[in-house]
C-alpha cells in the first residue's frame, strides 16, 4: 500500500508541471506586457531606452522558456511575485482569499453528504412513496439545471424580491453580530453548491442502497429475524456507503471547480473569484498562481479517490 501511495504522489508532480507549462506559455502567447502595468503610457512613448532598460532587467527579453523556469523556481522557494493590477504579493492575496474558498467548498461538501445520503437511503427504504418520488424529481432537476443559474434564481428571490440576504461579498463592514453576518453572507453560495452535489448522492446512495438491500445477505439477515432498523442500519447501510463515500471523495474536484463559478455569481472572494477578475484585467501572474492551485486541489482530490478505492478494494492496489 506504501507503494501504491507513493506511486500516486510521483504522478502527481509530472501532471502538475504540465499544467503550469501549458497556462503560462498560453498566457504569453496572449501578449500581455507587464511593463503596461508598470510605466505610465507617457514614459512608453517618451523614454523608450529606459523602458527597454527595464524590460531587460526584469528578464522580459530572455526566451519563454527561460522566463518559465525562473517563475517556476521563485514558485517553489515561496516568491509568487505580485499582482500586476493591485501591486501587492500574490502569496498575501493567497493567504487572504483561499480560506474562503476552503470555506465554501468544506461547507457546501457537508451539508451536501447529510441531506443527499439521508434522503437517498429513506427513498431506497420507503421505494415508491412519498419521498421517493419527490426526491427522484428533485434530483433529476438539480442536475439539469446550471449551477450559476440556481445562483441567479436564488438572488433574485431572497436578496432583490425577499431582502433576506445579501447578494454579495463575505462579510458587511457595519456588522454587529459576526456569526449572523457570516451565516447570511454563506448562506446562498453554500445553498447552490449543495443543490448540485444532493441531486448526485441522492440517486447514487438510493440506488447503491437498493441493490445492497436486494442481496442474499439481507435476505438471509431478515429470514433469521433480526430486526428491520438493524438490517437497515447493520448490513445495509454500512456496506452501500462504501462506493457513496468514493463518490463523495470523487465529487470534490468538481465542487472546487464549480466554487469558481458560484463565487463570481455571488462576488464572494474567494480564489475563484480573484481568478476570474485576475482574468479579466489580463493580470496574468495572478492567473498563474491561482489555476496552480486549483490544478493541485484537483490532482490532491483525484489522488485521495485512488487511495480510498485501493483500501476499500486490494484488487485496485494490486493489478497496479
Amino acid at each position: 500500500m506504501f507503494k501504491y501511495i507513493v506511486k500516486k504522489i510521483l504522478m502527481m508532480i509530472p501532471m502538475l508541471l504540465l499544467i503550469s507549462f501549458i497556462v503560462y506559455f498560453g498566457l504569453q502567447l496572449t501578449g500581455i506586457d507587464p511593463i503596461n502595468f508598470m510605466v505610465s503610457p507617457e514614459m512608453l512613448s517618451s523614454n523608450k531606452e529606459n523602458v527597454e532598460a527595464l524590460r531587460q532587467s526584469l528578464g522580459l527579453n530572455d526566451p519563454m522558456i527561460v522566463q518559465y523556469f525562473r517563475w517556476l523556481g521563485n514558485c517553489l522557494h515561496g516568491d509568487f511575485g505580485y499582482s500586476l493590477k493591485e501591486g501587492s504579493s500574490i502569496a498575501s492575496i493567497i493567504a487572504v482569499r483561499l480560506p474562503y474558498t476552503f470555506e465554501l467548498a468544506g461547507y457546501s461538501l457537508i451539508f451536501s453528504a447529510i441531506i443527499g445520503v439521508g434522503i437517498g437511503i429513506i427513498s431506497a427504504v420507503r421505494q415508491n412513496g412519498i419521498i421517493d418520488y419527490v426526491g427522484r424529481v428533485l434530483a433529476v432537476l438539480g442536475q439539469a439545471i446550471p449551477q450559476f443559474l440556481v445562483g441567479i434564481i436564488l438572488i433574485q428571490i431572497f436578496c432583490i424580491k425577499l431582502g433576506w440576504f445579501p447578494s454579495s461579498n463575505r462579510v458587511s463592514p457595519d456588522a454587529t453580530n459576526a456569526a449572523l453576518d457570516a451565516f447570511q453572507h454563506l448562506f446562498l453560495p453554500v445553498l447552490t453548491l449543495t443543490i448540485g452535489m444532493v441531486a448526485v448522492l441522492m440517486r447514487y446512495a438510493r440506488n447503491t442502497m437498493l441493490d445492497v438491500l436486494n442481496s442474499d445477505y439481507i435476505k438471509t439477515a431478515r429470514s433469521k429475524g433480526i430486526p428491520e432498523w438493524k438490517v437497515y442500519l447493520k448490513h445495509g447501510f454500512r456496506n452501500a456507503m462504501k462506493p457513496v463515500l468514493v463518490i463523495l471523495v470523487f465529487r470534490i474536484p468538481m465542487l472546487v471547480g464549480g466554487s469558481v463559478v458560484i463565487e463570481s455569481v455571488f462576488s464572494y472572494p474567494g480564489i475563484g473569484l480573484t481568478m476570474t477578475n485576475a482574468i479579466v484585467s489580463g493580470d496574468y501572474p495572478v492567473v498563474l498562481v491561482t489555476t496552480l492551485i486549483i490544478a493541485a486541489a484537483m490532482l490532491i482530490c483525484s489522488f485521495m479517490v485512488d487511495v480510498l478505492n485501493a483500501l476499500l478494494d486490494p484488487r485496485v492496489r494490486l493489478g497496479e
